[in-house]
């Protein structure tokens, strides 16, 4: 090891020492501090660490712990943890305070790895996510037929939880298989439907979850894919319909880890879809009066994580972080929205307006005519009952504006 790398990052396994490599054990002997939780500790023989070691245990929340680590730069610190440290792990935070040039990362092979090789599964082939200090409801966007998930449980209660959940959303024929200490003497796996899940049996608070999506017969799961139906969102009629919800969500065309500001987000539509898209597109929806329905929306469609203000623009709108897409859904006629919003927007940011009235009209055009972009009038027409017969009933035809800041 070079001198500048002070960290290093251990991963290790329900097997303990036995399965840790001797460029690992190298580590660990040199270090002057070792960090780890409790147990992992206590895998650790006494003859694998310095007598002048120090132990550093994780506190909860962990910020003083790794600020502890930060500030023994210099030190040989070495930190134990669970598996691959980079797959869902404390690896992934500490990078990103400390510079790769300073750390040696060793990983063990992950939770998701011997689930794997347990069921025959190929890890191409699956869906991954924690649940670890993390909501439930993430689950949710990740709902589609024979999907294969594998998911890092908070404790003993996650399986029927998720079994819960399952049944919930038509997927009670769901299989669900879960691995308690995985890779360890106690390894044991459980197959269960999640349909069953009230005569679950008490399972460790250590254990991972595999589920193999089966709906029931004639259920319709909900797409990825923008526009999801209506009836999907609970709203009081401030809703961008699907249509034109997805015309919406092509113009401002997300990205895997881009951010949209959803300015006057109604019922959280535009914003939610975005982070649907894909797991890395994070949204902020600023709502003055609708956000209890942001937030139940948010937690229903799978995306918990929409980050919600309750305000006015452009007055909500300070010290927000940099969007890479602005969606101005509501609202565009008040005095300095778009200058806030345009100053605020990245080079090469996308922004789209929606309007209904002929002085938001009048407003798109005025700036159309000053920085560009595309004025597109989008006019729906459902088929709807008139008598014993159909006709065409128009909806209220919306005015796009999209621009490209330079």
């Amino acid at each position: 090891m070079s001198d500048h790398k002070w960290l290093s990052i251990i991963g290790i396994g329900e097997d303990g020492p036995m399965g840790i490599s001797a460029a690992a054990r190298s580590q660990i002997e040199r270090a002057e501090i070792v960090v780890g939780g409790e147990r992992h500790l206590a895998m650790l023989p006494h003859e694998l660490r310095s007598q002048k070691a120090s132990q550093l245990i994780w506190t909860s929340p962990i910020e003083e712990t790794i600020q502890s680590i930060i500030n023994n730069r210099g030190k040989s610190v070495c930190v134990i943890a669970s598996g691959d440290p980079m797959w869902f792990g404390i690896g992934a935070t500490l990078v990103k305070r400390i510079p790769i040039q300073e750390v040696t990362i060793i990983p063990a092979p992950s939770t998701f790895s011997h689930i794997c090789a347990r069921l025959g599964w190929s890890l191409t082939d699956v869906e991954t996510l924690s649940l670890c200090g993390r909501p439930l409801a993430l689950l949710q966007s990740y709902l589609y037929s024979h999907a294969k998930l594998l998911i890092l449980s908070s404790g003993k209660d996650t399986p029927a939880q998720v079994a819960k959940l399952l049944c919930d959303r038509n997927c009670g024929n769901s299989k669900i298989t879960v691995l308690e200490h995985l890779g360890g003497e106690k390894e044991q796996i459980t197959t269960q439907i999640a349909e069953h899940w009230q005569n679950f049996p008490e399972f460790a608070d250590l254990n991972a979850i595999a589920v193999e999506c089966l709906p029931v017969p004639d259920a319709q799961l909900l797409s990825r894919m923008i526009g999801l139906p209506d009836n999907a969102y609970h709203h009081d009629g401030q809703l961008t319909k699907h249509e034109v919800r997805s015309i919406t969500l092509s113009a401002l065309a997300p990205n895997a880890g881009e951010l949209l500001w959803d300015v006057g987000a109604g019922c959280g539509s535009i914003g939610i879809e975005w982070m649907r898209s894909h797991p890395r597109c994070q949204a902020i929806a600023i709502e003055k009066s609708r956000t209890h329905l942001i937030s139940e929306n948010a937690i229903a469609l799978g995306t918990p994580n929409l980050k919600i203000i309750e305000g006015k623009a452009p007055e909500a709108l300070q010290g927000l972080p940099t969007p890479d897409a602005i969606f101005i859904g509501g609202g565009a006629t008040a005095h300095g929205l778009f200058e806030s919003c345009w100053q605020n927007l990245r080079s090469q940011g996308r922004l789209v307006a929606n309007v209904v009235t002929l002085e938001g009209e009048q407003k798109l055009f005025q700036w159309q005519q000053k920085y560009g972009g595309t004025l597109t009038q989008i006019a729906i027409r459902r088929a709807e009952p008139i008598g014993t017969f159909l006709g065409w009933k128009p909806m209220m035809p919306v005015t796009q504006w999209k621009v490209i800041k330079p």
